[in-house]
């Protein structure tokens, strides 16, 4: 069982979540007004405020109650936006709980957020013996039937804290851009023809590394072959 205060920062970063779903929904809905009505628009600048406000501007054939929809989604938008974003201030402002983050964040690919749900979802990271142990409970692993000599891999566990997968599979997805321990991990996999098999890879991985770091209390360095790692090592992890 999770302390009062652990509980009390996991229910403030789970609603954090909902709040960021909201304003995805918002974004998608401004883009859906102006599909609807015939509006092109530049994808990537859309949610860019100074973009919005010309293209706003530019709306001559437009019916005016879409112009109040698309003013009311943006600004539906910037208020969830601004409200996650101090929902996040609020958590890293815990003492021991920031440092946690900081330490967690040293891994090439962990951002805030991956470190913040790693930290509140595990609790005490010693109560996992080994790496496999918390892949299990972050649902990274897959049931084994075996029958006579035959092995089969089943999917990946329902029963697992979701919260912690979603992360891990999310972060997954970009942390080969920034680790090349991760890209290397995820080109091979590549090379056997799965891609979702490779983000899952990278999953398990992630994983490992934040245990390590977690029970270790010191930032993460890689191993190479020039220098000695300090903590934690880099094998100790995979």
């Amino acid at each position: 069982m999770a302390t009062p205060e652990i509980r009390e920062l996991r229910r403030l970063l789970r609603y954090r979540n909902l709040v960021v779903r909201e304003s995805v929904r918002m974004q998608n809905k401004i883009a859906g007004l102006l599909m609807e009505t015939g509006t092109p628009f530049v994808k990537e600048k859309l949610h860019g405020k100074k973009y919005f406000a010309n293209l706003l501007k530019s709306l001559e054939e437009v019916p005016e109650s879409v112009k109040d929809l698309l003013r009311l989604s943006r600004g539906t938008m910037e208020m969830f936006q601004a409200t996650q974003k101090r929902m996040v201030q609020q958590l890293l402002a815990n003492p021991s709980l920031g440092q946690r983050v900081e330490r967690l964040a040293s891994i090439a690919g962990v951002g805030e957020i991956t470190a913040l749900t790693w930290a509140l979802e595990i609790g005490d990271p010693h109560r996992f013996s080994a790496s496999a142990k918390v892949m299990s409970y972050c649902g990274l692993t897959s049931a084994l039937k075996s029958s006579a000599d035959k092995q089969q891999r089943g999917p990946i566990s329902k029963q697992r804290n979701q919260w912690l997968q979603t992360a891990l599979i999310e972060a997954a997805k970009l942390a080969p851009r920034w680790n090349p321990q991760l890209a290397a991990l995820h080109a091979r996999e590549l090379e056997r023809g799965y891609r979702n098999r490779a983000t899952l890879a990278v999953a398990r991985k992630l994983a490992a590394y934040l245990l390590a770091v977690d029970k270790s209390g010191l930032p993460f360095q890689a191993h190479t072959p020039t220098t000695e790692p300090t903590a934690p090592l880099l094998d100790r992890a995979g």
